[in-house]
């Protein structure tokens, strides 16, 4: 395939399950012609507005916001704005799209994508969606008739999407995250000082962190880490929660014990791990497969249609990981991660059947999408 020049507009974000690929998916646009022209749209005070322009990409805020379901004071002045938010959201857009002129537009969900890929439609520019979950978001569901192409993660999403649109990509991830080798087992085991020989287990909460992971982490240190003597465990605990975390661990000694609020080489802390255990937000799971690695995943409640459940049990139904459920984790948790950590012949069953789930190439896979569109 020929990679001329072209111009994209992304839009989405919201989280950094959102973000990242969005990002990934540029940087493979820019990869495959430096002269392709990227432009972000986002929605106003969202972490997009902040992580785009890190990345080196110029991003455009909508005033779009959405609809709370908890009733209160604030959420009710909330929700009395959307619909003028909405109006002016798409308003902004279409002027956004007339100045940019993008051959085509990408949309990978959160708030901003509707009003953008609406627009753009209606403008006639071919538009793609990507779906990073196994159960469809809302806001994708309602643009999937609306779009050329629906670029997905997992398999049966003829539940949300016409069949004849999807293409199955994959989710796009980080490119430093792949299998790893002894040798780079060693190197990680130096970068965290931990000891060869030991288990290690890697319990990861996202950036914020996780309050059920970080809580299932303290009861087991509570109860004097049963069935952890031959065990390391790197914790990332999260912003959120790192001061109520370092005073439940001031005057505790316990070496085995590595905590940190953020992970700056994700890429090392895979590689150390015999087991993680891991909220299942898209993302997480897309770099999980990727490192053939074995997992507990927690899936998170407090995200809509139960999406992280769906994600895990996509994995879970083939053997290729476990679950533990977020009611079960403060008590469930640290004895199951115990219980995978000494036996081998379950870590390697688990290792073989979540390889064949990666998908490394799926940023590019997106690309070639986005240029066939262009084609059409």
């Amino acid at each position: 395939m020929t990679y001329n020049k072209i111009r994209v507009i992304i839009s989405g974000g919201g989280t950094g399950g959102h973000i990242f690929p969005a990002v990934s998916i540029a940087n493979k646009l820019r990869e495959l012609n430096p002269e392709n022209e990227i432009l972000f749209v986002g929605a106003e005070g969202k972490m997009e507005m902040e992580k785009v322009p890190a990345a080196g990409y110029r991003i455009v805020g909508l005033p779009i916001v959405g609809l709370q379901r908890k009733l209160n004071l604030q959420n009710l002045v909330n929700d009395i704005q959307v619909p003028f938010k909405w109006a002016a959201s798409q308003f902004k857009a279409r002027r956004v799209i007339k100045e940019f002129k993008p051959d085509v537009a990408v949309g990978v969900g959160g708030y901003a994508s509707a009003p953008l890929l609406k627009q753009a439609a209606k403008l006639g520019i071919p538009s793609l969606i990507q779906e990073q979950n196994g159960f469809a978001g809302l806001t994708n569901k309602m643009l999937g008739p609306k779009v050329q192409s629906i670029c997905v993660a997992y398999e049966g999403m003829e539940r949300f999407f016409p069949a004849e649109k999807i293409v199955l990509t994959g989710n796009p991830i980080r490119g430093e995250i792949r299998p790893y080798t002894a040798s780079d087992k060693a190197e990680a085991l130096g970068y965290y000082g931990f000891t060869e020989g030991k288990k290690h287990l890697f319990v990861v909460g996202g950036s914020l962190g996780s309050g059920t992971l970080n809580a299932a982490m303290k009861d087991w240190i509570s109860a004097g880490c049963p069935g952890g003597e031959d065990v390391e465990v790197l914790w990332q605990c999260g912003r959120y929660y790192k001061e109520g975390v370092d005073a439940f661990m001031k005057g505790k000694d316990l070496p085995n014990i590595h905590y940190t609020d953020f992970i700056g080489r994700m890429d090392l802390a895979y590689a150390l791990a015999d087991v993680i255990v891991s909220r299942s937000g898209a993302s997480s799971i897309s770099e999980i497969c990727a490192a053939h690695k074995a997992a507990i995943f927690v899936p998170s409640p407090n995200v809509a249609e139960d999406h992280q459940t769906h994600n895990a049990m996509a994995l879970v139904n083939k053997d290729a990981a476990m679950i533990v459920r977020d009611a079960d984790a403060r008590k469930d948790l640290l004895p199951t991660a115990m219980g995978l950590l000494h036996d081998e012949g379950r870590i390697r069953t688990i290792e073989k059947n979540v390889a064949p789930l990666a998908r490394p190439d799926a940023a590019q896979a997106i690309a070639d999408e986005v240029y066939r569109l262009i084609k059409k």
